[in-house]
């Protein structure tokens, strides 16, 4: 773990906030915020714009990708919501989507394809995310950031690493969105014990791939009675849904629709909390302290109008999942690690 121990004191030593470089930030006088989605012509991309057009909390939706934005902006702005559409296209084009964003939401990057595990994308998107990232650095460093690349577990590694470099980085502000683990728990479980998904709450910490995904199903709310070997058939489940997608999609694509409205909710979570409404809690996987040696760590977090306020402790785990919670800190080191490593060319 001495690896592990380097990694932590190297991140989350930095917790003071970035310096405020940006002089167009929206004001919180007017109504809505700027919110630039990178790699908005994807399949990740195009129904989480769809959904952002319809959020209340927008005033401009930035639609950013290396081709074919276009045609998703035009598309979107016959729809009659309040926030204005912009298209960006090209990598000249990332300036204007940025410059003056609150919210940067990051889906770029190649979907997985039967066959392949998360760290299969690494090696492409880790440089997608460092090339946006260092956009982002430069043209809206003040802005909140959510990362959906995958290997996320990787990937905000590299994001926190850039911004750090640039002399940005805001480990209040930066996020890797799980929060489409969460749904599923939450659905998982509902199916299972013939309840409404909207009463369920599972709290899932950890990272965002395979046995690094542990929902604590004995903090559900409301409390589950659930024997041990369905509890391990719902971890198994969550923790290979995406797996699960893939198959059934026999090469077409992966979890797209799901992800997309996980990343809308998150979203709209970061802008309710951006405009002071109190209580706002969502999981992330972010630079973390709660857990010795893991400098990044997905838990329950009370946001706030600055980005993270607080810290939720954990809940509480029974022996299955403190079981799961040990076995998942080698697998999260490593993928914590491999981000840090490509940023140092290793």
């Amino acid at each position: 773990m001495e690896r592990a121990a380097r990694l932590a004191q190297h991140f989350v030593a930095e917790q003071a906030p970035a310096p405020q470089l940006e002089t167009h930030a929206t004001s919180s006088s007017v109504r809505g915020y700027n919110v630039a989605v990178l790699g908005a012509a994807g399949g990740i991309g195009q129904p989480l714009s769809l959904l952002l057009k319809l959020s209340p909390q927008v005033r401009e939706l930035r639609l950013y990708d290396v081709a074919n934005t276009a045609g998703v902006a035009a598309d979107l702005s016959h729809i009659a919501t309040a926030p204005r559409i912009t298209s960006h296209s090209g990598a000249g084009a990332l300036p204007d989507a940025l410059y003056g964003a609150d919210l940067v939401v990051i889906p770029a990057g190649v979907p997985r394809k039967p066959g392949m595990t998360r760290d299969d994308l690494f090696n492409i998107n880790a440089g997608i995310v460092r090339s946006l990232c260092e956009g982002v650095a430069r043209f809206c460093p003040s802005a909140w950031v959510a990362v959906i690349s995958n290997p996320v577990n990787s990937t905000v590694p590299i994001a926190a690493e850039v911004l750090r470099r640039a002399g940005t980085f805001n480990p209040s502000k930066l996020f890797g969105v799980t929060t489409l683990d969460v749904v599923r728990a939450n659905t998982f479980v509902a199916e299972a014990l013939g309840l409404d998904p909207a009463a369920v709450n599972v709290p899932v910490i950890g990272g965002h791939a395979g046995v690094t995904i542990l929902p604590v199903l004995s903090a559900a709310t409301p409390r589950l009675t659930v024997p041990e070997q369905q509890a391990r058939a719902l971890m198994a489940r969550i923790q290979d849904a995406g797996t699960e997608v893939v198959k059934a999609k026999a090469g077409a694509g992966s979890a797209t629709l799901s992800m997309a409205y996980a990343a809308a909710r998150f979203a709209e979570a970061c802008l309710r909390a951006m405009s002071g409404e109190p209580g706002v809690v969502e999981c992330a996987y972010v630079a973390s302290s709660v857990v010795k040696d893991l400098p990044f760590f997905a838990s329950q977090l009370r946001l706030g109008p600055a980005g993270i306020a607080e810290f939720l402790p954990l809940p509480r785990l029974n022996a299955l999942e403190q079981d799961n919670f040990e076995s998942m800190k080698e697998e999260l080191v490593s993928s914590i690690a491999k981000g840090v490593g490509f940023m140092n060319g290793k």
